[in-house]
């Protein structure tokens, strides 16, 4: 077993279950059916929905993703799929708000969307949720958050913790955070859902105060399941003590 799994596998201290109340929004998971790797069906979405209810959050804004050679979505078919779970949680009595953008995969697809000025799918007055390769460092990354800022889009980099190719280094993580862009982590990388090594990446981030906004990443229950079992975590209350962007997207 290696030091960091010896490390994580060690008891915590726990501490009173703290609220994910003053979060209020969620900005990252995939809960429209049937689109991407997320929610299979209209009963799994909804089912999610009412959990982030029960948590406290009175806002998701679902990010479903758009990757050239995999999930070939678009603002209509977002949209479309939005509309029928906004209709089915009305239906149901859900009173948590539901609305849509996307993650966006950079590939040659985005770059092409770039290209042509398409309008993407952005959050809140210009937050854009992006994300990189997990295992490959991908080429004119500065370029990239250029392209984004120049069209008046703030980026917003995706489980900044899981890229292998970053190898922990927190320099990196400062230097876009100077560039302009926003840092989101997984809730569920702070408990060791991705493995030890992500664990203490996403932990330092939380240390060195560099996140921007802590997200689900939604795509089963079990994430969620996960995040409650997870509130007495001290790692936990410190990420939720952080002067976080969440809630300023309750608008």
């Amino acid at each position: 077993m290696s030091w960091l799994a010896k490390l994580f596998s060690k008891k915590e201290p726990e501490l009173a279950p703290a609220s994910l109340s003053p979060l209020k929004v969620d900005m990252h998971s995939h809960l429209i059916p049937g689109i991407d790797d997320g929610a299979r069906n209209m009963d799994e979405s909804i089912a999610m929905l009412a959990k982030f209810e029960s948590l406290g959050y009175e806002k998701v804004i679902t990010t479903p993703h758009i990757m050239g050679d995999f999930f070939k979505n678009n603002p209509e078919i977002i949209n479309n799929g939005l509309k029928e779970v906004q209709t089915t949680a009305k239906q149901l009595g859900l009173k948590i708000q539901i609305e849509a953008a996307a993650e966006y995969y950079y590939d040659d697809s985005l770059t092409q969307r770039l290209q042509n000025d398409e309008k993407l799918l952005s959050f809140n007055d210009g937050y854009l949720l992006f994300e990189f390769p997990l295992n490959t460092r991908p080429d004119n990354i500065q370029n990239l958050i250029f392209e984004f800022q120049s069209r008046n889009y703030k980026p917003v980099l995706a489980h900044c913790e899981r890229y292998s190719w970053m190898e922990g280094n927190l320099d990196e993580v400062r230097e876009w955070r100077n560039l302009g862009v926003n840092i989101q982590v997984n809730y569920n990388s702070l408990l060791g859902h991705y493995g030890p090594t992500i664990t203490s990446f996403a932990r330092s981030i939380v240390e060195e105060e560099l996140v921007d906004f802590l997200a689900s990443d939604c795509h089963r229950m079990e994430h969620l399941m996960s995040m409650e079992e997870g509130l007495t975590k001290p790692i936990v209350h410190m990420a939720l003590a952080l002067p976080l962007k969440n809630a300023s997207l309750n608008n």
